[in-house]
């Protein structure tokens, strides 16, 4: 009799405790923005996720099977800093552009290498990093010295 009530107040427990959720990574939500690349070539726009909080910082564009040949993701990091990136469970190549407080693209790490955790840094103080397709840049023409139109570095998008 004692075993039977156990299992019935366990029954109970369980019933009213609500859905147990699996253990694993809370993937974040990003808002979008539209923003100018300026190249030799002409300007080019995207549509970019904004990595704003430290837990979107973190994801990235991590777990996704696909981007959007217009699309990326835009890291603000509010003030200039010595920006390191890596590839850690980001399952598509990316390109990533290092961008200073005045719009500039400091330096690009062309087609970086899936799941890779290796350190991929800035090559002077930056206060942004755009990632876009792998082969991007090299495809549009984008280079070091371009500038990024976006409301972050004093200009409009």
């Amino acid at each position: 009799m004692y075993t039977r009530r156990a299992v019935l107040l366990l029954a109970l427990l369980l019933a009213t405790a609500g859905p147990v959720r699996a253990a694993g990574p809370q993937l974040q939500h990003f808002a979008t923005a539209k923003l100018t690349i300026v190249t030799a070539g002409g300007r080019h726009s995207f549509t970019v996720e904004l990595a704003e909080t430290p837990a979107q910082m973190e994801q990235g564009l991590m777990f996704r099977r696909s981007l959007a040949p217009d699309a990326g993701m835009l890291f603000d990091f509010k003030e200039p800093t010595m920006a390191t990136m890596w590839m850690h469970n980001t399952l598509i190549p990316l390109d990533m552009l290092f961008v200073d407080q005045h719009g500039r693209i400091v330096n690009i790490a062309q087609r970086a290498v899936p799941e890779s955790d290796q350190t991929i840094a800035a090559a002077a103080p930056v206060r942004a990093v755009i990632e876009l397709n792998g082969g991007t840049a090299e495809r549009l023409g984008i280079k070091p010295g371009d500038r990024v139109l976006y409301p972050i570095f004093g200009g409009a998008s």
